[in-house]
């Protein structure tokens, strides 16, 4: 069983830098679904799942 990615409401303090990405549309109607769901912004709910994909990142 894979482990849950949990999001709370908190909001980030630092530095940022604005990226460009083009996300498919099915997916940005996920993250819009976590959105209304926890109250977060996509850019928070998009930032908290790349930390989660990099810190259980595994390259081969």
């Amino acid at each position: 069983m894979k482990e849950k990615l949990i999001i709370e409401k908190k909001n980030y303090k630092g530095e940022t830098a604005v990226i460009s990405a083009r996300i498919p549309g099915d997916l940005i109607a996920k993250i819009d679904e976590i959105v209304s769901i926890t109250g977060r912004t996509r850019n928070e709910v998009i930032q908290l799942c790349l930390e989660y994909a990099i810190d259980n990142l595994e390259i081969k």
